[in-house]
C-alpha cells in the first residue's frame, strides 16, 4: 500500500457545506426527478452484516479510528470497494 495513501486530508471546507442553507445549494445541473424514473426504481433492503475478526496492522486501525466512531462502517466501505473493483475483472 502507499504510504501517503492513507495521509490524504481532504480540502472540502466541511463547516461551509454543513452551514449551507437549502436556498444557498445550487442545484441548478440536477434534472428534476420524473414519474418515469420512479416507475424504474426499485426498493431493496441491505442484507445482513457478518461479524468476522481480521488482522489489521495497528497503524491502518489507527487510521480509521480517527476518521471517527464509525470507523468500523468505514472499513466495511472500503473492503466492499476493493472485493467490487477486483471482481470486475473476473466477470
Amino acid at each position: 500500500m502507499n504510504e501517503n495513501a492513507m495521509n490524504n486530508i481532504s480540502r472540502t471546507n466541511w463547516e461551509k457545506v454543513d452551514s449551507l442553507t437549502e436556498e444557498e445549494i445550487d442545484t441548478s445541473d440536477i434534472p428534476p426527478l420524473t414519474e418515469e424514473f420512479f416507475s424504474k426504481s426499485r426498493w431493496w433492503k441491505p442484507v445482513a452484516s457478518s461479524h468476522v475478526l481480521v488482522e489489521i496492522d495497528p497503524e491502518t486501525l489507527a487510521w480509521f479510528q480517527s476518521q471517527g466512531e464509525d470507523y468500523g462502517k468505514r472499513m466495511a466501505a472500503a473492503l466492499r470497494i476493493y472485493a467490487e473493483a477486483h471482481q470486475m475483472g473476473q466477470k
